[in-house]
């Protein structure tokens, strides 16, 4: 038997769906029998006119004749489609009912919608999936904060209405201290547990109206409103200690953490969005530098300001005299202690500035390293270096490399096709490290070590004894010699425990076949002590400062281009 096909009406409610027809011009709608199962509660007078009906519909009432203004009339029997969607409900007590509207509407003489007809259907399902997409989108999807973007749209927000009603704000970044060693002794997933446990601390600290969200990895941002300087003193404290008095409970044991606070105070310190978070950053890593665990608040500082606008003066002034080959070198003499004959001149930076102005190393590295300009300038270091190794082939440098610069892959590309370009060069070039990058990482640090002393250049360890580096390293490293800081040699004469360690250092660096150089070497007094100790070479005022003139004659023909 073939079935009986459903009335139109039970077919579109089993669907959820209602039709109507509306007299715009008269105000009047007519709904199909399905209505009650659309709007269920709503009394029909409710649904009976435009204007009735429109007062239960959210989030703006005129949103449906909104909808047939937006659309261009279509003359003619078929008359314009449109579609909207909104919220219905009787009051803010009930639930929300999303409904999707299609339809057409028909035009007048005038060209203005005279009558419509559609249809509207649930569509909860539908503005559940977007209300979550949304969520997601704004959501950091481990704690259930905001992300980083929405925070910092909030914080411009809120700089804006503390300037507008005369307010004060602050601004906090929260960084969890060592989440690394977290990471590194229990796995991520016992670092994600850390971080969601410190966000529910501080969302439980929190004021109403306060906003919490994650900024990074191990640092979440908050918005503190109406709080003055003081208040912000103490709600760092409560954070603080709320973090650091528990420990965090995990799958794999307790863990206890703590964290470090950097705060701004809006809008008296912090105009906009970015200049908050550029100074609580500031702040946090001198609350972390000072003490793990604390509190630091953004002051203004003369003498910090001036820093910087010396930083960003001397920035522009090393790109640009990288552009114009201004970069130039100094020559150092390093002598045999025993002869006092010459045994190869370590090569200083410097920067000409014209009218017999030049900066000198410690001007420009520091800013270099901290600004990410230092590969640059110790790329056009090695090309002048190799140009004079090249152009004079009976002397010996040494340059200096910054940290940085060891693990560079462009700079071993680099000295790879100057050492095949120029042969013989590589074993008159002895390479600088300080003590600090040889401790690092011992054996990254090696694996640059051999591949120097495979070219045939030799290695030195600059700075020794500032660090902690031990002869059992040196040897693991082969490095060939090892130049004793100045610090130490300086008052060698005066004091009996330098002396003690200068010696020492002396003796067992001779022990392992490591050269030694003594540095800052000021009178003959110190020279014969460190002569008579087995030094090898020195250096320092005594012997000659660093100076621009070659000793070895005129500028080499070819100077190679510059880096970058």
């Amino acid at each position: 038997m073939t079935p009986a096909l459903p009335q139109a009406s039970d077919i579109l409610a089993a669907l959820g769906q209602a039709v109507f027809a509306w007299d715009i011009a008269s105000d009047a709608i007519v709904w199909g029998e399905q209505v009650s199962a659309i709007f269920p509660g709503i009394p029909a007078e409710r649904l009976a006119t435009g204007a009735e009906f429109a007062r239960l519909i959210e989030p703006a009432q005129s949103m449906r004749t909104a909808a047939l203004a937006q659309t261009s009339a279509v003359h003619g029997a078929d008359g314009t489609p449109y579609r909207v969607e909104y919220g219905v409900r009787m009051s803010a007590a009930d639930p929300m009912v999303w409904i999707e509207e299609t339809g057409r509407w028909f035009a007048g003489p005038d060209g203005r919608p005279v009558r419509a007809i559609g249809s509207v259907r649930i569509n909860n399902e539908r503005h559940a999936r977007d209300e979550e997409l949304t969520k997601l989108a704004r959501l950091d999807p481990l704690t259930g904060e905001l992300n980083r973007s929405h925070l910092i749209a909030a914080l411009a927000e809120a700089i804006e209405e503390t300037t507008r009603f005369r307010s004060t704000a602050a601004f906090m970044l929260v960084g969890i201290d060592h989440l690394a060693r977290v990471n590194e002794a229990f796995g991520f997933d016992v670092a994600d547990a850390v971080i969601l446990d410190v966000a529910t601390r501080i969302r439980a600290r929190l004021r109403g109206g306060d906003v919490l969200g994650r900024f990074s990895g191990n640092k979440f941002g908050l918005i503190l409103k109406n709080c003055t300087v003081d208040d912000m003193n103490v709600a760092a404290e409560r954070f603080l200690a709320g973090i650091r008095d528990e420990v965090v409970p995990t799958k794999s044991g307790p863990v206890s953490v703590t964290a470090s606070i950097g705060a701004v105070s809006v809008p008296r310190y912090a105009r906009n969005a970015d200049e908050a978070v550029n100074r609580a950053h500031e702040t946090l890593d001198t609350a972390k530098q000072r003490r793990v665990g604390s509190f630091a608040a953004w002051r203004p500082d003369a003498a910090r300001d001036a820093q910087r606008r010396v930083n960003i003066r001397v920035t522009d002034e090393i790109v640009t005299a990288l552009n114009e080959r201004r970069i130039k070198l100094a020559y150092e003499p390093v002598v045999a202690a025993l002869s006092r004959d010459c045994a190869f001149h370590e090569c200083l930076v410097r920067m000409d500035q014209g009218e017999g102005q030049v900066l000198l190393a410690p001007d420009i590295v520091p800013v270099a390293e901290r600004l990410g300009l230092i590969r640059l300038v110790d790329h056009r270091v090695l090309e002048l270096v190799v140009a004079e190794l090249a152009a004079a082939p009976d002397i010996c440098l040494s340059l200096n490399i910054s940290p940085d610069t060891t693990m560079d892959p462009d700079w071993w590309a680099g000295i790879e096709s100057l050492m095949r370009a120029h042969p013989g060069v590589a074993e008159r070039l002895i390479v600088e490290i300080t003590e600090t990058v040889a401790i690092q990482d011992i054996d990254d640090v090696r694996g640059f070590v051999t591949r120097l002393k495979n070219f045939g250049s030799r290695i030195a360890i600059d700075d020794f004894g500032a660090g902690y580096t031990s002869f059992r390293n040196l040897r693991k490293l082969g490095v060939d010699i090892v130049k004793i800081d100045g610090a130490f040699v300086q008052n060698i004469t005066r004091s009996a425990d330098d002396r003690a360690f200068v010696q020492t250092l002396i003796d067992l660096a001779r022990r392992l076949d490591i050269k030694t150089v003594a540095e800052w070497v000021q009178d003959e007094e110190a020279a014969n002590m460190l002569r008579d100790w087995g030094c090898d070479y020195i250096q320092g005022r005594l012997i000659g400062l660093a100076s621009a003139d070659r000793p070895w004659g005129a500028p080499p023909d070819n100077v190679l281009p510059a880096a970058g």
